[in-house]
């Protein structure tokens, strides 16, 4: 691998500028989950272009592509959906469409996908690399379940990833075994009663309090019950109930999210929940009903293609690029991929001088970043198809 960085090197020089202007034109013309039609034919038109032609699915929504012919297959997958937020960010190359902007990187990691394929399109492969470009990966349950339901892991051994990092410095890569992002559940409570006069509480079933009890206690009782070495959050977005001041209502309505970074408590929350919403409620004679939403799984990411990723970062970049990232309770349906496959979700410095926030109207990125993607992306891929991943 080490006496192929200068080879790669040199092609990644050729094709890092031309992936900087993709980036800039899925970035102009954002497009919200399930709707990324144009972002998929612009990728699919990049593509053709320089030879590599791309499976779009029937839906004209994310695409399929594949470069070399071996036997060791491997993927890289790069999610495709912007947010609903209008950018802020003054860039001459930014949001031309009023409520949405690529907030999160998607637009980075399609370009830099791009440019892995076609930079291992010029080198004599030991295998075949597959390129997923997915939608929906904001919307869940995501996009990645359609993918894996259509056979986008068909002859896959094992599957790579990136993720934007800013608050990580150019240059530098994060890696984590284990888990790196959480599961992400969604659940509403129901508290019911028969309603009635706030002068006479003891009347009735006072299910504004009921509910009260739900959203201090739920989430402390979660915190004594469950292993503080395996980090989880319960946490409410919404509440409603009641149109009057003086009237106690008949229903009030309750919902959040669940996250765990375990697999084993992301499997027993349900369960757990459901009996501590019982027996919270169950003193002040209201009824409660949990509906509970399985959403995504935990990603964990397999030591082994850690260890791979870690040694094409070594030998491209040198030993100071690797960084030890931190977990994180944000959830990503990469999850869905490594429940079939070994791979790993990998973080890459992209940061500008300010640290702008994902998710937020100023988000973007220090492009020089794009170059580095590209040729860590490239090294780490082939590492992995000279590896057998399946006994």
């Amino acid at each position: 691998m080490k006496d192929n960085i200068p080879l790669l090197r040199r092609v990644v020089d050729d094709v890092a500028s031309s992936c900087v202007e993709l980036r800039r034109r899925i970035h102009r013309r954002p497009e919200l989950s399930n709707q990324e039609v144009a972002t998929t034919a612009a990728i699919a038109e990049f593509l053709a272009e320089r030879g590599i032609e791309a499976r779009v699915r029937r839906s004209g929504v994310g695409a399929l592509t594949d470069v070399g012919t071996g036997s060791r297959r491997v993927a890289f997958r790069a999610d495709l959906d912007a947010l609903p937020i209008q950018e802020a960010t003054g860039a001459p190359y930014a949001s031309e469409i009023p409520g949405r902007m690529h907030a999160c990187g998607h637009d980075v990691h399609a370009a830099i996908a791009a440019g892995i394929a076609l930079t291992l399109q010029h080198l004599d492969l030991p295998g075949s690399a597959r390129f997923i470009f997915q939608h929906a990966e904001e919307a869940p349950p995501g996009g990645a379940f359609d993918l894996v339901d259509e056979g986008a892991l068909e002859g896959v051994e094992a599957i790579l990833a990136f993720h934007v990092d800013p608050s990580l410095e150019v240059g530098r890569v994060g890696l984590r075994s284990g888990a790196i992002t959480s599961s992400s559940d969604r659940f509403e409570i129901t508290v019911e009663g028969p309603g009635g006069h706030t002068a006479r509480p003891h009347e009735t079933v006072d299910t504004i309090y009921a509910a009260s009890l739900i959203t201090t206690q739920l989430p402390a009782l979660l915190h004594r019950l469950v292993d503080s070495r395996k980090p989880m959050a319960l946490v409410f977005g919404q509440i409603h109930g009641g149109s009057a001041d003086n009237v106690i209502p008949a229903r009030v309505e309750i919902s959040g999210t669940a996250r765990a970074l375990d697999r084993e408590l992301w499997e027993e929350l349900p369960a757990l929940v459901d009996r501590l919403v019982a027996d919270i409620v169950a003193p002040t004679g209201a009824k409660a009903v949990l509906h509970y939403q399985r959403g995504i799984a935990p990603v964990i990411n397999s030591a082994m293609v850690v260890a791979e990723v870690e040694f094409a970062v070594v030998n491209a970049l040198g030993p100071q690029a690797v960084a030890v990232t931190e977990p994180s309770l944000g959830a990503e349906d990469f999850a869905l991929y490594l429940d079939k496959v070994p791979g790993a979700l990998v973080r890459l410095g992209v940061a500008l001088p300010d640290r702008r926030a994902l998710h937020s109207s100023t988000f973007d990125i220090d492009e020089s970043s794009i170059k580095t993607g590209i040729l860590v992306g490239a090294a780490s891929l082939l590492r992995m198809m000279g590896r057998h991943w399946r006994s």
